[in-house]
């Protein structure tokens, strides 16, 4: 690609090129494993199977942030808390994750990040066993800070790790299958947990994903090869990046509309629909609809970003506003409110695969920097969202928040076109 670039020299052209390219990266795993024809280097099924575990991982953590979304009004009510507080239980992690994300990086200096991701594993099994004990709110948002601690220290190693698993032309791909992991948390974690929530109870939920979070450092443990830092990175780094990618400073506006937008909402998906008139036993299928288009969408994503990233960023912030509309002027019944969490589920699906494309295009050559970066914005927006979106529904209406979130997509399409 550079060949293709090289007659470009005026600076913006410069600049542009930058943007578009990524270098060559050699992967972790034993070179003797991969496979190759003529001119091509192919991944092999170790190589994957990496990846997998990585995915699993994001799984577990996305499914820990997300499940008290499906589990709302059943914790506040054991709690003693209204709805609009129990989201501090989204909100709280939210906003310790982004404090995490960047600082994780730094003091992650040099060391492996096989081991690192071995450890969160360790600690997002503790803080679900702890929630699962929670005799009060305040021990519950406690355990919660410590899920916060592991999504932004997870997600800002696992965000830009398929660049160091498979070769070059399947960083795509792999990016889409780890991101996949929150699509599968979904459609199968959340329902599932609130299936199990409403069996035996949201405690038996909050044990079952510490167990999850045991199969997980088992399959790193195995499947992961070590992963030795590449370079260490200095708080300095942080701002510099900032003041020297007009890149990624689009990419933390387009990270905190959509995703603002998506949680101020999504948040309390559970009050919404059963005051549109779906019985509570129906939300945790309508959510596992949902979950199915998301994860869809997300596999899908590996051709669409490759090719169509700015088309696909605003293709899927136009789903989610339309389908926040529509839930709030058309939903009455279980039908309706299928059809429009299908769209909603294909708009986010996307985002992840989507957004982090963006950052690793914006700084290739400083993705982890970029990556937690994005991952600050990203679990900012979400506490800010789901912390607007309680004080929306406690203080004007349920469906106040579905206009809220349609508001903060909209300026998207004109952002990524000035760019």
């Amino acid at each position: 690609m550079a060949d293709r670039f090289r007659h470009m020299k005026t600076r913006e052209g410069r600049a542009e090129n930058r943007f578009c390219e990524r270098p060559s990266v050699v992967t972790a795993l034993d070179q003797r494993t991969t496979e190759t024809t003529p001119g091509v280097e192919r991944a092999t099924l170790r190589q994957w199977l990496a990846v997998a575990a990585v995915a699993l991982g994001v799984f577990a953590v996305i499914t820990a942030e997300l499940l008290p979304v499906g589990l709302l009004t059943d914790i506040g009510a054991d709690l003693g808390v209204s709805a609009g507080r129990a989201g501090l239980m989204v909100t709280v992690p939210g906003l310790v994750a982004a404090a995490t994300a960047p600082v994780s990086i730094v003091l992650a200096g040099r060391a492996d990040r096989r081991r690192i991701l071995l450890g969160l594993a360790v600690l997002v099994a503790g803080a679900n066993l702890a929630a699962a004990l929670a005799e009060d709110f305040a021990l519950m948002l406690a355990a919660r800070v410590l899920v916060g601690v592991t999504i932004g220290a997870f997600w800002s190693i696992a965000g830009g790790i398929a660049v160091r698993l498979v070769p070059e032309r399947y960083v795509p791909r792999a990016t889409a299958v780890i991101f996949g992991g929150i699509g599968a948390a979904s459609v199968v974690g959340v329902p599932a947990g609130t299936l199990v929530g409403d069996l035996l109870g949201w405690r038996a939920a909050m044990v079952g994903l510490g167990v999850l979070a045991l199969v997980v450092l088992a399959a790193v443990w195995v499947l992961v090869p070590p992963l030795p830092s590449a370079g260490s990175a200095r708080f300095s780094d942080l701002p510099r990046l900032l003041r020297e990618s007009s890149g990624v400073r689009t990419g933390l506006l387009l990270t905190f509309l959509i995703v603002a937008g998506q949680f101020i909402a999504f948040t309390y998906l559970r009050p919404i629909l059963i005051g549109n008139g779906i019985g509570a036993g129906g939300v945790s299928g309508l959510l596992m609809v949902y979950g199915i288009a998301a994860l869809a969408a997300t596999f899908a994503a590996g051709a669409l970003i490759g090719k169509r990233l700015r088309g696909t960023l605003v293709g899927l912030s136009a789903a989610i506003a339309a389908a926040m509309v529509l839930m709030a002027l058309t939903v009455g019944d279980t039908v309706s409110a299928a059809a429009v969490l299908i769209l909603w589920g294909l708009g986010y699906g996307l985002v992840s695969p989507a957004v982090q494309t963006w950052y690793m295009r914006a700084a290739p050559d400083r993705t982890e920097i970029a990556t937690s970066l994005n991952t600050m914005m990203f679990n900012l927006s979400i506490a800010i969202g789901s912390w607007a979106g309680g004080v929306a529904v406690d203080t004007v209406s349920t469906t106040s928040v579905l206009w809220i979130g349609a508001a903060l997509l909209a300026p998207v399409a004109l952002l990524v076109a000035r760019r």
